[in-house]
């Protein structure tokens, strides 16, 4: 045994040494977590709960400190902190802000007095502490839960008994509980309401209790002594019930007054034991609501539903109930020993088990070290014989490593050789229609007379080839965010119907021409579906090109739709060339070439069309035979559960412009319009901003004819012609020479209350949607992507300038308009806030106004008649005249008073400017102010 236990010991180096030391240290590890387990280590309390009591001198509230314990019986992982500020709301206040320094888990809290103890309470709750606020409420709803009875329906409850008892008449009087407390407010103003519905019944007077060291017995005895009238005393606990009739019996009244009281504890000379001994006629049972306090806090703990108001039941003990709440409280009583009994039998069976456990322990640790002593023999014998397959098993490992390198490295070569083909195919199929449109280009520009047709066809050829490089173009910046994984799916509900049958009708002329059968069957007449129109539109696009690219002359395409297990089935099918089995495998692969050549857009086409039947959570598959056709099958599933959230598109909102106003002198009320608002027989004044010199002459020269055109090569001088000229409308490049881009430009537009109702549209080669979200996100108002036709560009601009007008139109009715923009809302209280302040003035006018709003005259009023359609003075007349009326039509004033008060310099003046705007004199308009003020 010596050698067996020694000899590895000597040789640590070795296997069999290491071997020796890790069996030596699973042994001690062992041994030391069971003999760990032997011990009974306390644990960490789950939880800790504080719990602030206003004091446990009386009965009633050493019940709720005994109801809170048995309950936390159930619990005994809580610490549980209890501090007494034996009455005192300054003591309170200190408890409960120890109770906060250590870091307890959530606070019970009984009100002393409900204003002194709110901050505290407030500053617990703020500080992420729950807070279940108990019996007595505090000043402030900053609370997690609070749990009691209703004290209102206490007093209620009391009054009306009292009421029953008196059978509607006499005299009561009333001793409270803690002045300020709420349970000494809410009692009494129930017990004042209900006697309040029986005029017979009068409260004499109410006295304070105990609470505040001095008795109430003798002021009670002077009421008893003068008022022989009094019949009933509703003390509001059953203590000071039980001295108030002490009182009247030294008096000998006891006989005559009936006393009510509150608590309805048991046990000698509580409430139950008052009313069996005849000294009390009944008292309102307030329970304790220590174990609902309890359980509400271990629900909030444990992440439970728990409900922050708890009421808990109250109700009224008489002769009549007595001997049965007594037998009640009896049976509870003896069931709480009972409980008291088992629980001190369970503690007494754990100690048992822990002995029982601990032997256990002790016999398993001696069977261990048998069993290790064996197994360190076995794993010896084990130990070479385990060592040979670890190397068998390295070797196997290096081997699968080396065939993994080799099948890593050919693929290597091959993504190689893809790409360098991937290059090799874009520049043959670019080359194509870039010599189709250089050719044509050039040889109208050697040629000295042009023929029309000629032209005409030259430049349709043109055309043509430039549509197929920018769908190339789309197609690989489609690929390439597919690739990236940042292609995202933008689906909206729409009739899939409709939506097909527009494309298949974009095939009619073509089908016609090569007189194939193009066919459109649908089951039904509508089906909705959620899908990405723009992405569908693609892959149908490309199913029906590829058709129409292998279906010969007179032969057939036809688009099938219907409605096959929950999902939408979409064939198109044609009499082609068909597909051998091999090319249907790989007909989805990019840059496959089969036994045709092969072409990009075909490649791209249908390997983006697969991308975005994926992103719709469908199918795309296709069947075929050599010679006998192909069909090509969309899968879509109906409805929008398989969706997530962020692959629904929003719904456009229309298209709105919000709008202000502006303005007026009353030198110039009754006078013409402003001098700068001189007609002009262009409609407006529109500026570019455009670094392209040829583009930028362009557009001048198109839209001289019709607008006032101001042209800026750069953003940072068009911001100065903008301020310069303040134009109706203003298009902006987004990629611009120097710091400043189109994009700022927006912003810095729509952000300054100058130039903030002026519309921006944008031009950009940007044209895929995440940089259409980013133009309109700046404010731009509309997004047009190059290249464009000058024809879309001019509507764009005719529709948002006759929306501008519309809105303009709709706000002006009102002299404070409504609108939605921040700046220009800003703007508008700006301005009104200053013509209502100088409203009484004759002498301000447009000059000062301008000055006091930091803007030049021309500025102003380009504003104002950009937001409101009407010039500065007008809008001065709108708010006077609005003024007037209302002094006219709610006030009493004189008509001189008023011409004053609204800055006319005299009331002649005023009679005439008013009946000029009203076709009434002022005094008319006072007799019958039918117009809306």
């Amino acid at each position: 045994m010596k050698h067996l236990l020694f000899s590895p010991a000597r040789q640590l180096g070795s296997p069999k040494g290491r071997a020796y030391q890790l069996l030596c240290w699973g042994f001690f590890v062992f041994v030391s977590v069971a003999l760990s387990g032997c011990s009974e280590t306390p644990q960490e309390p789950a939880y800790r709960i504080g719990f602030s009591q206003r004091t446990t001198a009386d009965t009633w509230r050493k019940t709720m400190l005994e109801g809170m314990n048995r309950e936390l019986s159930f619990y005994p992982g809580v610490d549980f902190i209890v501090k007494d500020a034996g009455g005192q709301s300054a003591k309170q206040v200190e408890q409960i802000q120890e109770l906060i320094g250590q870091q307890i888990d959530l606070l019970i809290v009984s009100p002393n007095s409900a204003r002194p103890i709110t901050p505290i309470v407030e500053k617990a709750y703020q500080q992420g502490i729950p807070v279940i606020v108990l019996d007595r409420r505090t000043a402030s709803d900053q609370y997690t839960a609070y749990v009691g009875a209703d004290n209102v329906e206490v007093g209620r409850t009391a009054g009306i008994y009292a009421g029953a008892l008196l059978d509607g008449k006499g005299d009561v009087i009333e001793i409270g509980e803690s002045p300020g407390s709420s349970a000494d407010i809410d009692r009494h103003r129930g017990f004042v309401e209900a006697i309040g519905r029986q005029p017979g019944i009068r409260l004499v007077g109410k006295l304070a209790g105990d609470w505040d060291k001095r008795s109430f017995a003798p002021e009670l005895t002077r009421l008893l002594t003068t008022r022989p009238s009094i019949q009933l005393i509703f003390a509001q606990n059953d203590r000071t019930a039980l001295k108030a009739y002490r009182v009247c019996q030294q008096l000998g009244l006891d006989k005559q007054i009936r006393i009510i009281g509150v608590d309805g504890l048991p046990g000698k000379n509580e409430g139950i034991d008052l009313v069996d001994r005849g000294i009390l006629s009944a008292t309102v049972l307030y329970p304790t609501g220590g174990k609902e306090a309890i359980r509400t806090a271990m629900a909030i703990l444990q992440k439970q539903p728990f409900k922050r108001e708890n009421r808990l039941p109250i109700t009224l003990i008489d002769s009549t109930n007595v001997q049965i709440m007594k037998l009640q409280n009896d049976k509870v009583t003896e069931q709480q020993i009972d409980i008291e009994r088992q629980r001190q039998r369970i503690d007494d069976l754990n100690r048992t088990y822990a002995s029982q456990r601990n032997r256990l322990y002790i016999t398993l640790v001696s069977l261990l070290i048998v069993i290790i002593l064996g197994a360190y023999a076995w794993y010896l014998a084990r130990a070479k014989q385990a060592a040979y397959q670890r190397l068998a098993q390295q070797n196997e490992e290096i081997r699968q490593q080396k065939d993994q390198i080799e099948a890593v490295s050919k693929q290597a070569r091959q993504a190689t050789e893809e790409k360098l083909r991937f290059y090799s195919y874009i520049s043959h199929e670019f080359n194509t229609p870039l010599s189709l449109i250089l050719t044509p280009t050039d040889e109208l520009l050697t040629r000295r007379h042009l023929d029309t047709r000629e032209v005409k066809n030259s430049l349709s050829l043109i055309q043509k080839n430039a549509h197929r490089l920018l769908r190339l173009v789309d197609q690989m910046l489609d690929l390439r965010k597919a690739d990236a994984g940042k292609l995202l799916l933008r689906a909206q509900e729409g009739n899939v119907v409709t939506f097909i049958e527009d494309i298949v009708q974009d095939f009619r002329a073509k089908a016609d021409k090569q007189r194939i059968d193009l066919r459109f069957v649908s089951t039904q007449s509508m089906i909705p579906l959620w899908f990405d129109r723009e992405k569908l539109d693609k892959v149908l696009f490309n199913l029906l090109s590829n058709a129409f690219k292998y279906t010969p002359r007179g032969g057939f395409i036809h688009v099938h739709l219907a409605i096959v297990d929950e999902a939408v089935r979409i064939q198109v099918q044609d009499n082609g060339e068909g597909m051998t089995p091999e090319e249907q495998k790989r007909i989805f692969d990019l840059f496959y070439t089969g036994s045709t050549q092969f072409t990009l857009g075909n490649g791209l086409g249908l390997a983006l069309s697969r991308e975005f039947m994926t992103l719709h959570h469908g199918e795309l598959l296709v069947q075929s035979e050599k010679g006998k056709g192909t069909v090509f099958t969309l899968q879509l599933p109906l409805g929008n559960a398989h969706l997530d959230p962020s692959e629904i598109g929003p719904i456009p909102d229309p298209h709105r412009t919000d709008s202000t106003a502006l303005p007026v002198d009353d030198e110039w009320l009754l006078a013409a319009p402003d001098e700068q608002a001189t007609q002009s027989s262009k409609v407006g004044t529109i500026l570019i901003i455009e670094d392209h010199d040829e583009l930028r002459q362009y557009l001048a020269s198109r839209l001289g004819d019709r607008y006032d055109v101001v042209a800026e090569p750069s953003a940072e001088g068009g911001w100065e012609r903008i301020l310069e000229t303040i134009p109706d409308l203003i298009i902006s490049d987004i990629m611009l020479p120097g710091a400043l881009d189109g994009l700022e430009l927006t912003q810095r537009v729509k952000s300054d209350f100058r130039t903030s109702t002026i519309p921006v549209i944008l031009l950009t080669a940007k044209g895929q949607m995440e940089e259409r979200i980013e133009g309109t996100r700046a404010g731009a108002d509309a997004y047009i992507a190059k290249p464009f036709q000058m024809a879309y560009l001019l509507e764009t601009i005719n529709t948002t300038l006759a929306n501008r007008e519309k809105w303009q139109k709709r706000y002006t009715g009102d002299y404070l308009a409504k609108t939605e923009n921040r700046q220009e809302k800003k703007f508008l209280n700006e301005l009104t806030t200053l013509i209502e302040n100088h409203l009484t003035d004759p002498s301000f006018g447009v000059e000062q106004l301008s000055r006091e709003m930091g803007l030049s005259r021309v500025q102003l009023y380009r504003k104002a008649q950009a937001l409101l359609g009407k010039n500065v003075n007008e809008y001065f007349v709108e708010i006077r005249l609005k003024k007037a009326k209302a002094l006219l039509a709610e006030t009493g004033k004189p008509i001189a008073e008023i011409a004053y008060e609204t800055g006319f310099s005299s009331p002649a003046y005023f009679t005439t400017f008013f009946k000029q705007h009203t076709q009434r004199t002022p005094s008319e308009f006072r007799k019958s102010p039918s117009v809306s003020v």
